[in-house]
């Protein structure tokens, strides 16, 4: 009986919270750009922020990207040259989440931004399908920067990075060695390869060597042309969702798969990349990062921890801040406005004051 009782309500909850969700959120369906948060583009406007959809070529593969422009931004004009965010998406996600999101709010505040999406995912190439390897995705913000930085109206001396989730891991290690990049901040930073070699807080430890066994044997099914073995469940019911024993996902399944809903957006990844995975972490080498670095969080997060042991460990940044949300959790940084105000806020003093 009491069991039942927890059950539902924790889906009531969970339900409740993604009608709010909803109210923060576009339809990808009625939005001309596939967009998926409240407020977002649906026209370009001149004096205005703008949408510019671009593909680039990376190691072979087209790469699908947004440029976001701020507003009276004048391609021709030389007397003027915008410094630039590139902003790495969160593991699953797509540029049209909460990426775009942060993009279009910082070109809002003078910054030309990039976000795309990473090779193998999205709307970008690659083959197959949703390969997540640590060294695709830091290799994505090094060929964003590669991109923004020869745009028009674009200062390539002034490139500041934003990642979040797992992009924040991922741009820890990308900016240790592209020293084009001035600054550095993340946002609810999700270290991939500590969680699926560990676990979430560290609760797999004992079943490290098996899944790696298992990893190994989709490789070789992989490399004998079988079958392309796949980890993460595509979509789950209500009920599963409620039933997920973190708060991160729990309201991770429902920004995904319910109120900021995307069709490229997908929390399967092939089973081999965990052979990459389980044997990199966020904070490899991380004294190497020597530019500011700004980490923030909200405080309620049950991933904090992941952003306290990087910014612990992150001896050789010039300078750096732990920025706390109080009173968010990890996805509510994604959409709750006041929290998402707040993250923009610490961000627009981080990059006006390091760009």
């Amino acid at each position: 009986m009491t069991k039942s009782f927890i059950t539902r309500a924790a889906i009531a909850s969970a339900l409740a919270a993604t009608s709010a969700a909803n109210t923060n959120a576009e339809d990808y369906r009625d939005n001309p750009f596939t967009l998926t948060y409240a407020g977002a583009l649906k026209a370009n406007v001149a004096g205005a922020v703008n949408l510019h959809p671009v593909t680039y070529k990376l190691n072979g593969l087209d790469i699908a990207a947004n440029v976001y422009t701020p507003a009276h931004y004048d391609p021709k004009a030389r007397a003027k040259a915008w410094p630039v965010i590139v902003i790495a998406h969160p593991n699953g996600g797509v540029k049209e989440q909460v990426a775009g999101l942060y993009a279009q709010r910082l070109a809002e505040h003078g910054y030309i931004t990039i976000t795309a999406d990473a090779a193998y995912q999205g709307a970008s190439g690659g083959q197959p399908r949703n390969v997540d390897k640590p060294a695709h995705r830091i290799e994505d913000i090094h060929g964003m920067a590669d991109f923004i930085s020869r745009y028009p109206g674009a200062d390539g001396a002034r490139i500041g990075l934003l990642g979040i989730c797992g992009g924040g891991g991922y741009s820890l290690s990308a900016a240790q060695t592209d020293k084009r990049i001035k600054a550095v901040a993340t946002l609810s930073l999700f270290n991939s390869g500590r969680v699926r070699r560990n676990g979430f807080a560290d609760s797999q430890l004992n079943s490290i060597q098996e899944r790696l066994q298992q990893a190994t044997e989709a490789r070789a099914a992989e490399a004998a042309g079988g079958n392309i073995a796949y980890t993460g469940s595509a979509q789950l019911t209500d009920e599963q969702i409620a039933a997920l024993p973190f708060a991160l996902y729990r309201q991770g399944m429902h920004y995904y798969q319910r109120s900021h809903a995307h069709p490229n957006s997908t929390a399967r990844y092939t089973t081999s990349s965990l052979l990459d995975l389980m044997r990199w972490d966020a904070t490899d080498q991380v004294e190497l990062l020597t530019q500011p670095l700004l980490m923030i969080a909200g405080s309620e997060a049950d991933t904090l921890y992941m952003t306290e042991d990087a910014f612990a460990k992150a001896t050789g940044a010039q300078s750096k801040q732990l920025f706390l949300i109080p009173g968010a959790q990890h996805i509510e940084t994604y959409w709750v406005p006041e929290y998402v105000d707040a993250a923009v806020a610490e961000l627009r003093r981080f990059y006006g004051s390091t760009l």
